[in-house]
């Protein structure tokens, strides 16, 4: 008979495998950090910088208060641990998941945008000239790299021909991210002279080797999620995904479970924790690999979860830019939090009461999490706006 878990299991088995509610008591190491790396897999990268930059999130999350410079080591210096690639969108990449997204660099180059294709056409020897000021000077940022086009108008981001040649070989692999500059910049370099060499010495696998390796992180970080959870966690194919999930099943690595509620067939990550108890105070950015997939949050917690950054102002209901609070085992309130770093400040431009969390003790345990995270970003205050369903409790703590 298959297994069958409780929606509340379920639930501490997810929040388990994202490595929730495990923090230190002392000073963060990088050992720590490539911890939450081997169960993550990936901290997803955002320009937003409204309170703090989406890809530090993740951590302070599961961690506390670290020092960032412990993740832009991971990210800038050798031995490199994160790459920035395209995993559920752009992130900052376990580095030995490198050899099984090379299969997305080949794709990359076979279709190349409609834009792109116009310049290789006009202008077949560009991508080597750019590659060749990168050989020669690199790393470099695009603004750094002469060119002589003149910016295109009308674009979206307005790019030049020489910006997109250094995305499309960035794209393809060509070329890799020695790490952004102060302006959020991607500095380009040459992949040998980033990666580690053990990793640009691994032999690259198949397609069907690379999605399998990729759903088996997949299954391992969410620990327990159906075909689309899977699927969508390093955006993989559909087909392929259901693939590589019958070979971890005829492997044991993946168990079909049945959650109570669920109408989808589930899976169960051999190796996953199922504690019968969970202590968490974390606030969840909206790009947190817990929240990648949302109907698998609104499965699990009940939570229908919109940003609000992409939503026309009179039709946002929670605010600008919001976090989730997780509690123990469930989601107690969301919060609309900007960094007023002028005058030192963490602004809550609002709170809301997940219905069913106490309020007192959700304002309490919130209030103590703000502050660990205004100190983080090394804001003195916290000020709460009358705004939502919390504030006035919240305000009081």
């Amino acid at each position: 008979m298959t297994a069958q878990l409780t929606n509340a299991q379920a639930r501490r088995i997810a929040l388990a495998a994202q490595g929730l509610g495990r923090r230190p008591s002392g000073a963060v190491t990088m050992r720590q950090v490539q911890g939450v790396l081997d169960r993550v897999a990936q901290f997803q990268i955002d320009s937003v910088n409204v309170a703090v930059r989406a890809h530090y999130m993740p951590l302070f999350a599961r961690l506390g208060p670290y020092d960032r410079a412990l993740l832009e080591r991971a990210g800038n210096t050798a031995p490199r641990r994160v790459f920035e690639f395209w995993g559920h969108a752009a992130s900052l990449i376990d580095v030995n998941l490198q050899p099984a997204l090379r299969f997305r660099m080949a794709e990359h180059a076979d279709r190349p945008w409609h834009a792109m294709q116009r310049i290789l056409a006009a202008q077949p020897e560009l991508p080597s000239k750019v590659m060749g000021q990168i050989a020669e000077r690199g790393p470099l940022t695009a603004r750094e790299v002469d060119h002589e086009q003149e910016r295109t108008p009308g674009g979206w981001w307005n790019w030049s021909e020489v910006k997109s040649a250094l995305e499309w070989l960035f794209y393809t692999g060509e070329l890799t991210s020695a790490g952004r500059n102060s302006q959020f910049e991607r500095r380009y370099d040459l992949p040998r002279r980033v990666l580690p060499a053990a990793v640009m010495a691994t032999p690259t696998p198949t397609v069907e080797e690379s999605r399998l390796q990729l759903v088996r992180r997949a299954a391992q970080a969410l620990g327990v999620g159906t075909e689309a959870c899977f699927a969508d966690y390093f955006r993989t194919d559909r087909t392929g995904t259901r693939q590589a999930i019958a070979t971890l099943v005829s492997t044991g690595e993946l168990e079909p479970v049945g959650v109570r509620g669920w109408d989808r067939p589930t899976y169960l990550w051999h190796e996953a924790a199922r504690p019968r108890k969970l202590a968490v105070d974390a606030l969840v950015s909206p790009f947190d690999s817990l929240v990648f997939e949302r109907r698998r949050l609104l499965d699990l917690f009940g939570i229908h979860y919109r940003i609000g950054l992409y939503t026309p102002v009179e039709q946002r209901v929670h605010g600008y830019y919001v976090y989730l609070f997780v509690m123990d085992a469930g989601i107690a309130a969301r919060v609309d939090l900007k960094a007023d770093r002028a005058a030192s400040t963490l602004r809550v431009q609002a709170a809301w009461l997940e219905p069913e969390a106490p309020e007192e003790e959700t304002a309490a345990r919130l209030a103590a999490e703000l502050r660990r995270m205004a100190a983080w970003l090394g804001l003195a205050d916290v000020r709460v706006l009358p705004v939502g369903t919390l504030s006035a409790a919240l305000a009081r703590h």
